[in-house]
């Protein structure tokens, strides 16, 4: 051949290649399976919107408003909550630890990517998905577990079922990353509800799923970044892999359709499965936290459809209504209950509220080296919020393979102790007229409350059921005598006389007189239980 044919022959496919590359470029890539929708999403859509329309309850607010908190809430003050997923295998500074671990950047604190490359390797060979077969329960024992509940003086349970890591605790069918066919290969969330039930006590569960959507930060050199695993990690999406996707406070994309149609299959998922009496909701459903109303926020629809499904079954007239546990203004405070994380009210709050906070103070999930928080100050805490409309969600984090540590034990069994004697003071009482006296104030912002200092012996607060009026002193005084200011003769908000003054747990009468000033008391020499001590004011 010429060397002119061969250069024609060259150019021409070298024209023929040109020509292609832009057609090459523009062919559609195959998605992977595992970023599609789950086929099972659509026909649980189906049904769920065939149960909005036949019952009481739209999926509106005008209709969601018309909400009433059962009374066993109102009346139950104390739960427990429950972290515990994979995250408890590498027990590293929080459970958070499956983000931090993909997030190579200095923070304040644990180095949580730097711990991870060091001890298990790169991200790419060891994902979080390999803490999974890790993470067994071998000695998980739902039985054991809502003794102990039961014994701290918790009205209701509430598991988390999913939390931001995408690995369900229970037999979910829209995905494979789920406990009940990996890890333990149990279904966690059936075994919990049939114990915690079986105990006479209430069971939720709590969800975290909304933020699966921003919660891995993804790199082409982590395997997260890989879409089969998208069924766990959620979808590669393009924005995970900004420089700045670990700010999700300030760059929360916020959900597509697909991601909140599965989401809302889930929740009501949940529903069917385990009947729960209370359904906890974290941030996530208001992706703009800080300035989201529930009439502009992007997650609006999916949340009412599914106040609406659950409230319609829940409603019928053997059963109590729902609770659903919102952040933020996720939901019109009429339609739901708002929850607070690691914080309280500094005045009463009329629409029944929670707050929810844990026995540690540096994570919720299991970790080694824990701050523990002392039984005093969280029954304070309780005292408080209770005092002021609320109930407080406390929660624990067991070990991977289901044991309870025994620090988290010993606070939950001293609480119970506590309430032992006390108890009256606190279950099925209401706030009073004012919330109580005292120089200390609390912390009302989002997971604040680490700047509240400690109550001291002029801290009382009420509460009260019936002819009785409970004023809580949240601590002992070094006199063995407290006046009680609120009480004064001539008092507006106390005109009645009083008849008696008990303290709880104590079986000698008490020295009082009631003057200007207020009742001042003398309590005994010996305490009646370790913590905030009770006076029962009778007319």
């Amino acid at each position: 051949m010429s060397s002119s044919m061969k250069s024609r022959i060259v150019l021409m496919a070298m024209l023929a290649w040109t020509t292609l590359q832009p057609a090459l470029a523009q062919a559609p890539t195959k998605p992977h399976p595992a970023t599609l929708p789950h086929p099972q999403v659509d026909p649980a859509l189906e049904t769920i919107h065939a149960t909005i329309s036949d019952g009481p309850y739209q999926a509106n607010w005008d209709s969601l408003e018309k909400y009433q908190i059962p009374q066993w809430y109102k009346d139950a003050k104390f739960g427990i909550f429950i972290h515990w997923g994979a995250y408890s295998v590498p027990a590293y500074g929080s459970e958070w630890y499956p983000r931090q671990m993909y997030i190579n950047r200095d923070r304040r604190g644990d180095n949580f990517f730097q711990h991870h490359v060091d001890t298990y390797g790169p991200q790419k060979t060891f994902g979080y998905k390999d803490f999974i077969p890790q993470f067994k329960a071998e000695k998980f024992d739902a039985q054991e577990w809502a003794q102990l509940f039961k014994d701290t003086g918790a009205r209701y349970v509430i598991p988390v079922a999913e939390h931001h890591d995408g690995f369900p605790m229970y037999d979910c069918a829209f995905t494979r990353w789920d406990a009940s066919e990996m890890g333990p290969k149990r279904d966690v969330i059936q075994e919990l509800s049939e114990a915690v039930r079986a105990e006479g006590m209430k069971f939720g569960v709590s969800s975290h799923r909304a933020f699966n959507w921003m919660f891995y930060v993804r790199d082409e050199s982590f395997d997260n970044a890989d879409p089969k695993f998208a069924d766990l990690y959620g979808r590669p999406m393009p924005f995970l892999f900004e420089d700045n996707a670990w700010d999700y406070q300030h760059n929360f994309t916020p959900q597509d359709k697909q991601f909140k149609d599965d989401w809302l299959a889930r929740s009501c998922e949940l529903v069917d499965k385990y009947q729960p009496d209370v359904f906890w909701f974290d941030f996530g459903i208001t992706p703009k936290h800080s300035d989201s109303t529930h009439e502009n926020n992007s997650y609006a629809e999916h949340l009412q459809k599914f106040a609406a499904y659950y409230y319609n079954k829940t409603s019928g007239d053997d059963s109590d209504l729902g609770i659903i546990n919102y952040k933020f203004n996720a939901f019109p405070e009429s339609a739901a209950v708002l929850d607070k994380e690691r914080s309280k009210m500094a005045e009463i709050r009329k629409p029944f509220w929670q707050t929810d906070t844990a026995v540690s103070s540096s994570s919720w999930g299991y970790t080694q080296n824990q701050r523990y928080k002392t039984p005093e100050r969280l029954v304070n805490d309780l005292v408080d919020i209770v005092s002021k409309n609320g109930c407080l969600l406390l929660n624990v984090g067991p070990r991977a393979d289901g044991t309870i540590p025994e620090e988290d034990q010993a606070i939950l069994k001293a609480i119970g102790d506590w309430l032992k004697v006390n108890g009256e003071a606190i279950y099925e009482t209401t706030y009073w007229k004012t919330f109580g006296e005292g120089p200390t104030s609390v912390s009302e912002g989002h997971v604040s409350e680490s700047k509240d200092k400690p109550f001291t012996s002029e801290d009382l607060r009420f509460t009260t059921n019936n002819n009785a009026l409970y004023v809580h002193g949240l601590k002992w005084p070094d006199s063995n005598q407290v006046t009680i200011k609120t009480l004064a003769a001539g008092s507006e908000l106390y005109p009645e006389e009083i008849a008696s003054i008990v303290l709880l747990g104590a079986e000698e009468p008490l020295e009082w007189e009631r003057n200007a000033s207020g009742v001042t008391v003398s309590l005994p020499q010996e305490k009646a239980s370790k913590f905030a001590y009770v006076l029962k004011v009778t007319h």
